[in-house]
């Protein structure tokens, strides 16, 4: 049973208490600073095992502010072991909790008093200071044309049947008591943007309230593509086991997660847009300037001594990625197990380094899946998103899909690419750089499978190379970290008589071998002839 914590501090302390933690007391320019750092821990080439939530606890700004509010960048998901601690399991565990989430949802309560309004600023409070309390760093310094909030659950309510959506979209600071809201329209569906449509024809402002911080497990929510008309609230309470405390807002009408950070809650104006950006965007481009939502604040509340946090985005591997990857893969493979019921399926992996999971994704399979079932993955993989799936390959089992030279490996000789691909059209260009791209693209899909058995990969083989590690680390080599595949194993083609031979050459025996071989020789043959073809496979 999951032990999710409660909220954003006792999330932070569990992690504090595991060395999951960089604690970073010296002056930090959030301007500036504050992400180029965190984001060395993903360009520097680090692993993501010894990935860190960063806490900067003494933040500055450009013209010299000072902040007694500390920046917590890394948090949600710098790696999948700080994800999982946020929904209280161990990583292998992520991918079933969102099944019984989804599943089983818990309906949240309503509370009245909580701790995120402990702290309420109104009126003109909020011209006054308002958002420039809040140390909110500029993600790409050098592109970015304003701090941005990035870690946030926008939180809107439908006109109609009044279910509340939560979602993860970015917000510039304009003013202290003004920012700018991206709510993206896509064919997949954004609860808020398809919210903000139909505020509009009604003629209303719609109500907007940003949380910033509070229960991973809520937050996890945000970025997930889940089905309209889901109430995110309840999904997360599926979550975490528990139902999640709510709290009416103090000058609009929806209700947020009580044991909040900081909730900023204000009106998006459905008659004007306004320019917002450039922004450094999760497709790892900078997203230009682009009319976009106007939301006016009404009000900023927050705990006595709240935490912020920001999410590192942009290029991939980061932040953003971790958080979809996670839980991204497991239902994908959820869905091709029990709702296609495709044979024969491993594993599904979203390619991350740099193309941002929804573009490239690989389904692995057992060795000896029927050519169908192959196909009927890959299409399920391709078609369950729409923005997901634009290039599907297909591996076996001995294929570690996170290593892309295997997969090149695995295209190179073992797909034929004159039946082993096919190329679909209409697909959405989806979530991507606007400029210069057509509205619609294609789907292409690629069986690299291993389709009949072939002889062994040509490395020492697993006894030999573990070994030669020990003899490394003996003689305090240089630290190495094994990239799969990292020793030779049998891929079918091969016979006990063979394994014989290559046990005899290792004891010192290849003396032996050359006899055996003496007593085999064959006229008429030419240089290079299969032993299969004179003397049947051996066995």
């Amino acid at each position: 049973m999951a032990d999710a914590p409660a909220d954003l501090q006792e999330h932070l302390a569990r992690l504090v208490e595991r060395g999951l933690v960089t604690h970073v007391s010296r002056p930090i320019n959030k301007d500036t600073e504050l992400h180029p750092l965190v984001r060395w821990q993903f360009q520097g080439g680090l692993r993501e095992e010894d990935r860190r939530a960063f806490l900067f606890t003494n933040v500055t700004g450009a013209k010299g502010e000072t902040y007694d509010i500390p920046v917590l960048v890394g948090g949600l998901a710098a790696s999948p072991e700080i994800y999982a601690a946020g929904l209280g399991v161990p990583v292998e565990e992520i991918g079933a909790v969102w099944v019984r989430g989804v599943a089983k949802p818990i309906e949240p309560i309503l509370v009245n008093e909580a701790a995120c309004q402990e702290v309420v600023h109104t009126g003109e409070a909020l011209k006054e200071r308002g958002l420039s309390i809040l140390p909110v760093p500029i993600s790409t310094p050098g592109f970015d044309a304003a701090p941005y909030l990035t870690a946030t659950l926008c939180v809107t309510k439908d006109p109609e049947n009044n279910i509340q959506n939560m979602g993860t979209y970015r917000a510039a600071l304009k003013a202290n008591d003004r920012l700018g809201v991206r709510m993206a329209s896509r064919l997949s569906g954004a609860g808020g943007y398809l919210h903000w449509e139909k505020y509009r024809k009604l003629g209303k402002p719609m109500p907007c309230a940003i949380v910033i911080g509070c229960a991973p497990a809520v937050l996890f929510t945000g970025p997930q593509k889940l089905a309209l008309d889901v109430d995110e609230m309840a999904v997360a309470g599926g979550l975490m086991g528990k139902p999640v405390r709510t709290v009416r807002c103090k000058t609009i009408d929806l209700v947020v997660p009580a044991d909040s950070e900081i909730v900023i809650e204000g009106i998006i104006d459905t008659t004007q847009l306004e320019p917002e950006g450039p922004f450094g965007e999760s497709h790892g481009h900078v997203a230009l300037e682009d009319f976009n939502m106007s939301m006016q604040v009404t009000a900023i509340t927050h705990k006595k001594k709240p935490v912020f946090i920001s999410i590192v985005s942009q290029v991939t591997p980061s932040e953003s990625s971790v958080l979809k990857k996670v839980a991204y893969e497991p239902m994908y493979l959820e869905h091709l197990r029990h709702v296609l019921s495709v044979r024969g399926v491993k594993r599904v992996v979203m390619h991350e380094p740099l193309t941002n999971l929804r573009k490239v994704i690989f389904v692995q399979f057992e060795k000896g899946t029927a050519r169908t079932e192959v196909w009927r993955g890959m299409q399920g993989a391709a078609t369950l998103q729409a923005q997901c799936g634009k290039l599907v390959i297909a591996v076996s089992e001995d294929i570690d899909p996170n290593n892309a030279d295997a997969i090149f490996w695995s295209l190179a000789y073992r797909s034929n690419f004159m039946e082993d691909i096919l190329m679909t059209p209409y697909r959405a260009s989806g979530h991507g750089p606007k400029s210069g791209r057509a509205a619609e693209e294609g789907t292409l899909l690629i069986d690299a499978t291993m389709k009949h058995d072939m002889p062994p990969l040509a490395l020492p083989a697993e006894k030999f190379m573990r070994e030669a590690q020990t003899i490394w680390e003996e003689l305090q080599l240089p630290r190495i970290v094994p990239q799969s595949p990292w020793h030779g194993y049998e891929l079918g083609d091969w016979s006990d008589a063979w394994t014989g031979f290559a046990k005899a050459a290792t004891d010192g025996d290849w003396r032996r071998n050359g006899e055996a071989t003496y007593e085999r020789r064959h006229g008429n043959l030419k240089p290079e002839t299969p032993v299969r073809n004179v003397e049947g496979r051996k066995k």
